[in-house]
């Protein structure tokens, strides 16, 4: 179990439309195909988004203007060390700037999800089924073999591959092929029930930054009090998207940050050397 803090930003924000709009938001049931929230992500507005908050991602993003939860978690499986090498070619196939093409037809139902790119461990392991015959245990001993990039491991494996290939009636030479592809990518890959669980965590905070903006970057200020560079961060997206943000008030002074007619109310417990303890006590003098 991963303790994420922005489950309590997702709460916090829904808690806040709540009390400022009597909207009930259900976040598990939002419309995952909502056309404003792939429009923020495709516009690079991802600040305080979960996993695409980066300037790189954020460029990345404008170009491949998403549409899909399944284009989001291919990106967030690709932006890391390795697949990064994979992202223009993900990005153009996408787009129609670049032909998809398979080393054979059985890998279309496999990698056409991912435009032709391998991006997750779980299409390694299915390539190898499909294409040599291995059952599924023996397929994620080559993915983990290659991973290991044993030599004598390896040669084995591709022997076995290919054979297997072969007994599929797939041409050793396009077998050789195919295992070379995924040997390259074997090592980087990402498991895609990881990376969706992600990129569904991911839409959620979009959506709720793309129709409730105030509530929702109050929450993550609220969240982020004590650290001043995010706050920083934070309030300059606030500015750039044209949120009013009311400054401190001693004589209305607020623990965390708050929502007023569309304005954010500043948490007096974000400015330095003043904290939680100083904040209480000013509101019960």
């Amino acid at each position: 179990f991963l303790g994420l803090r922005t489950l309590s930003i997702i709460r916090d924000t829904i808690e806040l439309v709540k009390a400022n709009r009597g909207e009930d938001i259900n976040i598990d049931d939002i419309p995952v195909d909502d056309a404003k929230t792939y429009e923020l992500f495709s516009r690079g507005q991802t600040t305080a988004v979960f996993q695409f908050e980066s300037g790189p991602m954020r460029e990345y993003l404008k170009q491949l203007r998403p549409s899909t939860i399944s284009d989001l978690s291919a990106m967030n499986a690709l932006y890391r060390p390795g697949p990064m090498d994979f992202i223009d070619d993900f990005i153009a196939c996408k787009q129609g700037k670049k032909k998809i093409t398979y080393l054979h037809p059985v890998l279309e139902t496999i990698l056409k999800e991912t435009y032709g790119v391998i991006v997750y461990q779980e299409q390694v392991i299915q390539i190898a089924n499909k294409v040599a015959g291995m059952s599924l245990a023996e397929a994620d001993i080559l993915r983990r073999a290659m991973g290991k990039k044993d030599l004598k491991a390896m040669a084995e494996q591709k022997e076995k591959f290919v054979a297997g290939a072969f007994a599929n009636n797939i041409d050793k030479r396009i077998a050789s092929e195919i295992f070379d592809v995924i040997d390259k990518f074997a090592n980087y890959g990402f498991n895609k029930s990881h990376s969706v669980a992600y990129s569904i965590v991911a839409f959620q905070t979009a959506y709720l930054k793309a129709h409730y903006p105030e509530e929702f970057l109050a929450a993550n200020l609220s969240n982020e009090y004590g650290d001043s560079d995010k706050v920083t961060t934070l309030l300059e997206d606030c500015r750039k998207l044209g949120i009013k943000v009311q400054p401190p008030d001693i004589n209305h002074p607020t623990v965390k940050f708050d929502v007023l007619h569309r304005t954010i109310i500043f948490g007096m417990s974000a400015i330095k050397n003043v904290g939680v303890g100083a904040v209480e006590a000013i509101k019960n003098s």
